[in-house]
């Protein structure tokens, strides 16, 4: 839009007895101090980086480090067979031990302890799996995009109501989402009521960063009391979830015995 233009008013003549008016300054036009600057401020700039530019060509090229690294070359024979050493034994290499049937390195059922009906036993698919999480879509489309490799899960009932499951979730080597990454999530929301338990837990001895919480009792009108513990802790390429559910208290030591036993198994 154009500046307005600013046309003086002549002033009208002194009448008799009235006393002259005092001139006022002309106003200055707003605007073009500013348009000034701002075209004095892009002129530098230009400027600067059209000086900067002829610098920058007028130097020498500076030559690049060699691509090849002659010193890091792998030597030309092999190491004799008495020199090469021996493999890590089944109990020290993890990977080893977890490629196999990963149902048989699922904790065994207590002496007396029946199947559950709640849970099913062996491999489950990762749509079985995220039916566990109250958010299960997300957990779905999370875990599939991961590299999640299998899950294997057994579950066993005590008395009339107790209810234990133990799942081991495994993931590929070099998975966008790791088991330390899946650990680190539900242990960041843990702590909170509203989804967790309410509570910063307990470390699992010999675990490293594993936790076990007991949750607030959930009391509903027309249904019995519902208690629940959860055991969460990783090795390696595997994360393990344990979770009690009975309708009497759950004490500290069922979960964290179950735990520390789980974790012997990997």
């Amino acid at each position: 839009m154009a500046e307005p233009v600013y046309v003086p008013v002549a002033e009208p003549a002194p009448t008799a007895g009235s006393e002259a008016p005092t001139p006022t300054a002309a106003r200055r036009p707003r605007g073009r101090t500013a348009l000034l600057i701002a075209a004095a401020a892009v002129l530098g700039i230009a400027g600067g980086t059209a000086v900067g530019y002829g610098v920058q060509a007028d130097r020498a090229p500076t030559p690049l480090p060699a691509l090849s690294q002659p010193d890091l070359g792998y030597p030309a024979k092999a190491l004799p067979a008495d020199k090469v050493p021996d493999p890590l034994p089944v109990s020290q290499d993890r990977q080893l031990k977890t490629d196999g049937d990963l149902r048989r390195l699922l904790v065994d059922r207590p002496s007396g302890a029946r199947k559950s009906p709640r849970w099913q036993d062996g491999y489950e698919s990762l749509p079985e799996y995220a039916l566990f999480y109250d958010s299960e879509d997300f957990m779905y489309e999370t875990l599939a995009k991961s590299g999640i490799r299998r899950v294997a899960a057994v579950g066993w009932r005590q008395g009339q109501y107790r209810d234990t499951n133990v799942h081991l979730v495994q993931f590929r080597s070099g998975s966008m989402l790791g088991a330390s990454e899946l650990l680190d999530g539900q242990l960041d929301y843990m702590p909170y009521a509203e989804d967790g338990a309410g509570n910063g837990g307990d470390p699992i001895k010999g675990s490293g960063n594993g936790r076990y919480y007991l949750y607030k009792v959930k009391n509903k009108p027309g249904y019995m009391p519902s208690y629940r513990a959860r055991a969460l802790a990783q090795r390696g390429d595997v994360m393990l979830d344990i979770n009690i559910f009975d309708t009497a208290p759950i004490s500290k030591k069922d979960i964290r015995t179950l735990a520390e036993r789980q974790l012997e198994r990997l």
